[in-house]
């Protein structure tokens, strides 16, 4: 058995996120001793361990609910965690692809930008008023 400190230990998981994932279902209540504190078993840090892998790959606490659920149905089809895995691939595609933009369009005002002052700087200046760089390159 582990105590919740125990448990942010051996997790890397602070002890509020815990609470937190306790309150939304994530994690099941932990049972009480009778000095009232926490107790988790090894299927607590195992799942604990699990939310927390999730999260680290940025995956959304309604896809780790679903996973979750899925991974207590042992006869659950496997093509619904395929799903989630995708959805959340597409979307790191599309940020990806929106990060590569930002980093293009950085680079073509940083290049543009040659002053000596703020008040001459293109770079301040295309960050207030895109339009005024989107056809200079």
């Amino acid at each position: 058995m582990y105590s919740i400190g125990e448990l942010s230990r051996r997790t890397g998981v602070k002890v509020p996120t815990i609470r937190y994932y306790e309150q939304m279902g994530l994690l099941a209540a932990a049972g009480r001793t009778e000095g009232n504190q926490r107790r988790y078993d090894r299927a607590g840090l195992e799942r604990l361990s699990f939310i927390r892998h999730a999260r680290d790959l940025g995956l959304s606490i309604e896809a780790i609910r679903e996973l979750a659920d899925l991974s207590a149905r042992p006869d659950a089809p496997c093509a619904d965690a395929h799903r989630i895995a995708r959805a959340h691939r597409s979307a790191i595609r599309a940020r990806i692809d929106k990060l590569t933009r930002l980093e293009a369009e950085l680079g073509r005002i940083e290049t543009v930008c040659d002053a000596d002052t703020v008040g001459e700087c293109r770079i301040i200046e295309a960050l207030a008023d895109h339009g005024l760089c989107a056809g200079e390159h």
